[in-house]
């Protein structure tokens, strides 16, 4: 392969991997914990946009407990996004993967 048509590949790459990335930010992804008394939402780009809490899941003798299902939802909502931002890139970057590059 010349130099020209790798530099002009990695250019479409590059265009892609952003358009991808601008994507995601507007997708979410959503997780439930503690049987659904906590539900948080994050989007593609891994920023949380909200947090939902079942009012029969306050109780303020276990503060703690609705602490713990606020985190696990989090998290698992984190987890899924992260699940589907390397969907989304991973057919952006096909084989890339293996290289050592940052974020693949």
């Amino acid at each position: 392969m010349n130099q020209q048509k790798i530099m002009k590949q990695m250019q479409k790459m590059q265009e892609d991997m952003a358009r991808a990335q601008e994507q995601l930010a507007q997708e979410t992804v959503s997780a439930s914990a503690g049987g659904g008394a906590v539900t948080a939402t994050v989007t593609g780009a891994l920023e949380l946009v909200s947090v939902e809490i079942n009012p029969a899941a306050v109780d303020p003798e276990d503060v703690e407990m609705l602490q713990d299902v606020i985190v696990a939802a989090v998290n698992e909502a984190l987890r899924g996004a992260q699940e589907l931002a390397n969907q989304r890139l991973s057919a952006v970057t096909g084989g890339l993967s293996g290289l050592g590059l940052p974020g693949f």
